[in-house]
C-alpha cells in the first residue's frame, strides 16, 4: 500500500536541489553542487591517498553533512552507537560502489543533479542504477543479509564525527599539510564556511527525513512506497527549474556535459555496480554519510571503504575521463580505460560472490 509522502522528504529534496544550485553558483563545478563520490575522491587526494592533481581538495560539504546529522541526531535522542554488521564486507562493497560511481563520474545524487542540468548521459546512468537495484532486490528476496548490528561503545559511534572534526581542525589550523588542486574540478569550490554551513543544514534535514535514493527506489519497487523517491523527484525538478531560471540550461544533450563522458555502455554499467552495491549496503553514499553521523559504525567503515575505492580509482586509472574539446577544436567523447572496465567486471564478480555467500550462510543458520 502506498504511504503518504512525508513533508520532510519534500523539504529536504527542495533544500538539496537549491543547495546544489547555490554551491555551483558560488564556485563548485557545474552540475556538481553536491556529489558524495566526487567530494570523497577530492578528500582522498587532499590527504595524499592519490596523486591525481585535478581532484584534490578538502570538501567542507562532506564534513558538514556528517556533523549536521550528528548534531540533529544528538538533539533528538537518535544518536545511537551501533556496529557489527559485517564491517569488512561493507568496506569492500563501499570501495566497489565508489569505483562504479567514478566510472560514471558521479554518485546517485550527482546523477539526479546532472539530469536536472540537461545531461542525457545521466539518464543512461539512471537506467543502470535501476538495473543494479533490481539485481540487489533479487538477492534480498532470496534472503541476503549482512546480519544485524548491535549497540557498541560511544567511542565507536563518534569515530566518524570525530574524524570530521579533526579534518576540519587541521584544515583551519594547518592547511599546508593538505594538497589542493590548482586546476580542474578540485580547484573549483564555493567559499569554505558557506559550503560548510549549507552542508550542515542539508545533513540535519537528511537525518530528519531519512532521504535515500537507493532506499527510495527499493521501497517503490518492493512495497509500492514512493515516500523517499519523491524527495529525489523534487531535487530533479528544483535543479531543472533553477537552471532554467538562472540561464544555465541549454537543453538536453549528451554533448560536452560538464565533467561527464558519452561512453553510454560504461555510464550504464558503472551505475549498475553502484545500485547493486548500495542495495546490499542498505543505502546510497549520501545515506551512508548520514548514518555514520548518527553513530553507525558500519556506515563509517563503508565511507572509509569508499575513500579507499576513490584512491584506487585514481592511482590505477579506473575512473572515467570526461569529454572535452582539444585546442584545435577536436571533440573527445571521453570514456573508460581498459583498467576501469576490468575493475567494473571484477566488481560484479565480487558483489555476486558476496550476495550468494550471504544467502547460503543465512540458510545454513536457519537449518
Amino acid at each position: 500500500m502506498t504511504k503518504k509522502i512525508n513533508i520532510w522528504v519534500l523539504i529536504t529534496g527542495f533544500v538539496i536541489g537549491a543547495a546544489a544550485l547555490a554551491l555551483t553558483a558560488l564556485g563548485n563545478p557545474a552540475n556538481m553542487g553536491f556529489c558524495i563520490a566526487c567530494f570523497l575522491r577530492d578528500i582522498a587526494g587532499a590527504v595524499k591517498l592519490h596523486s591525481a592533481a585535478p581532484v584534490q581538495y578538502v570538501r567542507p560539504e562532506i564534513i558538514g553533512l556528517v556533523l549536521g546529522s550528528t548534531i540533529l541526531a544528538a538533539a533528538t535522542g537518535e544518536f545511537k552507537p551501533k556496529a557489527g554488521s559485517s564491517p569488512a564486507t561493507r568496506f569492500i562493497i563501499g570501495a566497489f560502489v565508489m569505483i562504479g560511481a567514478l566510472v560514471f563520474l558521479g554518485c546517485p545524487l550527482r546523477m539526479v543533479i546532472r539530469m536536472g542540468g540537461g545531461d542525457l548521459n545521466a539518464f543512461v546512468g539512471l537506467a543502470g542504477f535501476l538495473v543494479g537495484i533490481l539485481i540487489g532486490i533479487f538477492f534480498l528476496k532470496k534472503g541476503f543479509s549482512l546480519k544485524r548490528n548491535h549497540p557498541v561503545t560511544l567511542t565507536e559511534g563518534v569515530a566518524m564525527p570525530g574524524l570530521m572534526i579533526g579534518l576540519l581542525a587541521l584544515l583551519l589550523i594547518v592547511p599546508a599539510i593538505f594538497v589542493f588542486s590548482e586546476e580542474g574540478p578540485g580547484s573549483k569550490h564555493a567559499p569554505m564556511f558557506i559550503a560548510l554551513l549549507i552542508a550542515l543544514v542539508v545533513g540535519a534535514l537528511a537525518q530528519r527525513s531519512r532521504i535515500c535514493m537507493v532506499g527510495g527506489m527499493r521501497d517503490a519497487i518492493m512495497f509500492k512506497d514512493f515516500n523517499l523517491i519523491a524527495g529525489f523527484g523534487v531535487i530533479f525538478v528544483t535543479v531543472l527549474l533553477g537552471n532554467i531560471i538562472l540561464g544555465n540550461f541549454k537543453g538536453f544533450s549528451t554533448y560536452l556535459q560538464p565533467i561527464a563522458h558519452a561512453s553510454q555502455l560504461w555510464n550504464l554499467l558503472g551505475m549498475v555496480l553502484v545500485g547493486w552495491g548500495s542495495v546490499l549496503l542498505g543505502g546510497c553514499p549520501l545515506r551512508q554519510l548520514i548514518l555514520a553521523g548518527e553513530g553507525n559504525g558500519d556506515s563509517a567503515v563503508t565511507v572509509l571503504g569508499m575513500i579507499v575505492g576513490a584512491a584506487f580509482a585514481h592511482n590505477f586509472g579506473l575512473a572515467g575521463a570526461a569529454a572535452k574539446l582539444s585546442e584545435d577544436g577536436a571533440y573527445s567523447a571521453g570514456g573508460i580505460a581498459a583498467a576501469g572496465k576490468i575493475a567494473v567486471a571484477i566488481g560484479f564478480a565480487v558483489l555476486l560472490f558476496i550476495s550468494v555467500v550471504n544467502i547460503i550462510r543465512k540458510k545454513e543458520a536457519k537449518a
